[in-house]
């Protein structure tokens, strides 16, 4: 009896203690289901979850093992993939939430919402009413106002751009004749690519930035207009120096004259009244570009004399040479011009036509480094620059007189008598070309060994030495040529002699 009162007694108090475990975990489930409705998920047993989606779009997660729902989300939130459809939709055309102020740099639409939000913060435009919005229409042109100060019209205060004209082509002469017919002169505005001088902006002249090493357009119309009255500037380049400087005096000798190299506008009135352009088209023939030519020309004299002649290298320094212009300064130009081509129209000096006035006197001024031809009057009628002897081999003194004429001669080179080049110790005979050691022109002086004669390198004109005679560039020996006859005075002055340096 004992023992069954003891039994039911431990039974009893059993079953109080595992109610009194129990209770916690039943008063905590409502807690956890509502710690649920603030947004949070609650892990089930295991982390076994199902997700399920009602008729409303809410997003329901399920306990797996119980079947107890853990959490509601409803649709609005970011998670539900209906309401993120529903927004990127609305963003597309435009209308995306009015709380909504996330925008993608990737994204046209949102740069282009967010930049009608500022303007629409600045007051600068009327957005147009969101129910008639049309997303495929366009509402740029109301929306964005004329600029302050701005009547809506663009006022263009650029000068006018002068007319586009075709100038006249040249005519290819022989090679023999460097002489080009002057373009005549017209009413219309000289063209934009053919302009004596460079077009002014506010008073300003502009120089063409194309032209290469500081070369100028000015410059070189100034050069071809000293050319055409008779004063060579030597190579046409683009460039101030000595030679257009001492081009100028004899222009304004000979012109009588005032010519001053900064005068822009005189320049342009004395080319209008001299040709025209100082620029013209010309045709490249077939004849140019077949030559002949050589592929180089060396400097010891014996590879020389081994040539069939002295010519050209290239076309460019054939054209260059026929127009009286660097050849640099041709291709710089002329960009990109394949001079190799027949039927290549290039740009090149209008210098006009050669002096022909019959020369009675020549003057070679050492000092000045500068040839001055006069008629049977005593009037200057040419002036070239000129290389005259040097300080090892300097040119003679006093008077002399032109005993004979070549053209395009051979040059005997005879160690014995004239200088020696490189270990040449030999008589060599050099054929003639515009290469060659005396250029395309040798007119023989009285005195042995010395004359006037062309030079392979026209650009060196006046800036270097010779070997005693008396170097211009091929042109103007040639023009000088066909002006002086056999008992011409040439006239030595200035500078040292070749008896001083004996003497010393």
């Amino acid at each position: 009896m004992f023992r069954t009162i003891f039994a039911l007694s431990a039974l009893a108090a059993g079953l109080v203690s595992f109610g009194a475990l129990a209770a916690p975990t039943q008063d905590n489930a409502p807690r956890l289901v509502r710690a649920a409705d603030d947004g949070g998920i609650l892990v089930a047993q295991d982390g076994n979850l199902d997700i399920y989606y009602d008729a409303r779009g809410n997003r329901v997660i399920v306990d797996a093992d119980t079947g107890k729902v853990i959490a509601i989300q409803p649709p609005q939130t970011r998670l539900d993939r209906r309401a993120l459809r529903r927004e990127t939709r609305l963003r597309e055309l435009g209308r995306a939430p009015a709380d909504d102020d996330r925008y993608y740099l990737d994204n046209p639409e949102d740069m282009a919402r967010f930049r009608r939000k500022q303007l629409e913060e600045e007051g600068r435009v009327i957005p147009p009413p969101a129910d008639e919005y049309d997303p495929y229409g366009d509402n740029s042109v109301e929306a964005y106002p004329p600029a302050p100060q701005d009547d809506g019209n663009y006022d263009n205060n650029y000068p006018d751009a002068p007319q586009p004209a075709k100038p006249g082509t040249i005519k290819r002469q022989p090679l023999n004749e460097a002489s080009i017919d002057p373009v005549q002169p017209t009413e219309q505005a000289p063209p934009a690519d053919q302009s004596a001088l460079p077009p002014k902006i506010d008073g300003k002249t502009t120089v063409d930035p194309s032209l290469s090493l500081g070369a100028r357009q000015d410059v070189a119309a100034l050069q071809v207009l000293l050319d055409r009255g008779g004063a060579s500037p030597g190579v046409i380049d683009g460039r101030f120096g000595s030679n257009v400087d001492k081009a100028i005096a004899a222009y304004n000798e000979i012109t009588g004259s005032n010519l001053k190299s900064t005068d822009a506008v005189g320049i342009q009135t004395a080319l209008a009244q001299s040709g025209g352009d100082a620029f013209a088209n010309y045709t490249i023939t077939a004849e140019d570009a077949a030559g002949p030519y050589v592929a180089s020309v060396p400097e010891d004299y014996s590879q020389k004399a081994q040539l069939n002649c002295m010519c050209y290298t290239s076309v460019t320094e054939a054209l260059a040479e026929r127009f009286h212009m660097d050849e640099n300064y041709l291709k710089s130009i002329n960009k990109g011009v394949d001079f190799n081509r027949p039927g290549t129209i290039i740009k090149v000096a209008n210098f006009g036509k050669l002096v022909s006035t019959p020369v009675a006197r020549i003057v070679a001024d050492k000092t000045k480094k500068e040839v001055y031809a006069y008629d049977a009057g005593g009037k200057l009628v040419a002036a070239y620059p000129a290389t005259i002897g040097s300080a090892d081999t300097p040119s003679p003194t006093g008077i002399h007189a032109v005993s004979r004429i070549a053209l395009d001669p051979n040059y005997t080179y005879n160690p014995n008598i004239n200088f020696k080049q490189g270990q040449n110790d030999k008589i060599l005979t050099i054929p003639p070309g515009p290469n060659g050691p005396v250029g395309s022109v040798w007119i023989a002086l009285d005195k042995p060994t010395y004359g006037i004669h062309g030079t392979p390198e026209p650009s060196k004109i006046g800036k270097t030495e010779s070997h005693g005679c008396v170097r211009l560039t091929n042109w103007d020996a040639r023009e000088l040529a066909k002006l002086v006859s056999p008992g011409v005075t040439v006239e030595f002055v200035g500078g040292p002699s070749a008896d001083d340096v004996a003497q010393q």
